[in-house]
């Protein structure tokens, strides 16, 4: 695909959620939520659609671009004794130093860690609203009669 001058490719790359994709851009691989920086590793895999064994293949398909190809990140969370945060790695990097797909780690290494690990963490604080939103393309639900917006919150089905 084309955006003026620039050729854009768009690589599926599910795992984290099953609608996950890459868009490559020249030398710029934007990536979203299936790598984070190589100290964070990679996202989890827990939502629906998700997949360690789709994010795992996913990630080799990044991994095959060219080493210098810049990869802009989703999410940092700063690593202890750094007060910048970071968005920006390269392939080289993520396949050197990533904590859970670098070093040549293995398919099964990978899943087996993702799910461990996945089954550990609570529910995002803000998944509800999110999930409302991010369903309708980032557009808020359609307002009530006097003209509010509500994001719903059912209590009795919220899981750990």
């Amino acid at each position: 695909m084309r955006l003026g001058n620039l050729r854009i490719r768009v690589i599926e790359t599910p795992g984290h959620t099953s609608d996950s994709i890459t868009y490559l851009v020249g030398d710029a691989a934007f990536i979203g939520d299936t790598l984070f920086a190589p100290h964070a590793g990679s996202a989890r895999c827990d939502f629906p659609g998700g997949s360690s064994e789709m994010l795992y293949d996913s990630v080799q398909k990044i991994l095959t671009l060219p080493d210098d190809t810049r990869i802009f990140v989703g999410h940092d969370y700063k690593a202890p004794g750094r007060d910048e945060y970071a968005w920006e790695t390269t392939v080289g990097e993520q396949k050197a130093r990533n904590v859970h797909v670098g070093a040549g780690k293995s398919r099964d290494e990978f899943v087996q860690m993702r799910d461990a690990r996945d089954a550990t963490l609570a529910m995002p604080r803000l998944i509800i609203p999110s999930l409302q939103v991010n369903m309708r393309a980032g557009n808020m639900p359609d307002p009530d009669e006097k003209g509010d917006v509500f994001l719903k919150v059912p209590v009795n089905k919220l899981g750990k």
